[in-house]
């Protein structure tokens, strides 16, 4: 096995073609098919199935593409060991967050700090978050909740109250709070299993002998919000999730407080990847790394 013919199945499954990764490695698409032949050849394993303008991932190439990522962020890493005088920090960080009110402040002023930095932002529940940290899609994530897994590095960024939220011309809308049990009585609209704001009202309505069941179940907070929006039903976020928008008015629970923790989250083993240690810094300083 030659580091070539890894370099060359990595950036296939990266760029999602051979023509994709030829560009990237400034090689001609015969060559980069070659090594990628040579590689299942050697090892008599099928790690792409080749469609007719596509190739995906089999499950033996999912695992050994993991491991690559793993392999070649090491390599990026002596490489930042090895330039430490650099003072420049450049790269790309993916983030996912369960919300991006948490992130947004301490997002901008990190771009300004660090205009090299490429950020993409995506949302995703807790479990999704997790996964994907887990399997190198993303460097950073911000999940609903304080975690003690052993392989995160994590940042406390404070907690805020899970209120109910309903379109401002919905019945009861004016009244500023409801207990669990009035809630059960009404429509509600519920995030996706995995949501750790569904999770933590549900048990804490469990806790009184109460059953909360959704009558809308939506993928998503924005999807949540319209659809709470358009009248259909009483959903749910936390207090600084709920921003400012004129359709929805805010319904506090009385008779329960849940706080939604807020928790800045990369994997152990990546946290001296220059770009991800350079971020978790900067947002456990406030703002100043």
């Amino acid at each position: 096995m030659q580091q070539n013919q890894l370099k060359s199945f990595h950036n296939v499954a990266l760029h999602g073609g051979f023509s994709n990764a030829a560009r990237a490695l400034n090689q001609t698409q015969p060559a980069i098919s070659e090594q990628v032949r040579k590689l299942e050849q050697s090892y008599d394993v099928l790690l792409f199935i080749r469609e007719h303008r596509s190739v995906r991932l089999t499950e033996q190439g999912e695992q050994l593409f993991l491991l690559t990522r793993q392999l070649f962020e090491v390599e990026d890493r002596i490489s930042d060991y090895l330039s430490q005088t650099r003072t420049t920090v450049e790269g790309t960080l993916r983030i996912i967050v369960d919300s991006a009110h948490h992130i947004t402040d301490i997002l901008g002023r990190f771009r300004a700090r660090y205009p090299k930095v490429f950020v993409s932002l995506r949302t995703g529940n807790t479990a999704e978050i997790l996964q994907s940290l887990r399997s190198y899609t993303a460097e950073i994530g911000v999940l609903g909740s304080q975690i003690t897994n052993r392989d995160m590095d994590t940042h406390d960024l404070g907690a805020t109250q899970i209120i109910a939220c309903a379109s401002k011309d919905f019945p009861l809308a004016e009244n500023p709070e409801l207990t669990l049990a009035e809630l059960a009585k009404l429509p509600l609209v519920f995030r996706e299993q995995g949501s750790r704001t569904r999770q933590k009202l549900q048990e804490a309505a469990s806790a009184q002998g109460v059953k909360l069941r959704p009558a809308i179940e939506i993928e998503g907070r924005e999807a949540m919000r319209e659809v709470v929006a358009s009248g259909a039903g009483i959903g749910f976020v936390s207090q600084a999730e709920f921003g400012h928008d004129a359709r929805l008015v805010q319904v506090m629970l009385k008779d329960v407080d849940i706080q939604m923790s807020e928790t800045l989250v990369c994997m152990k083993q990546r946290g001296e990847v220059r770009a991800i240690r350079t971020f978790m810094r900067f947002a456990s300083e406030g703002g100043s790394a």
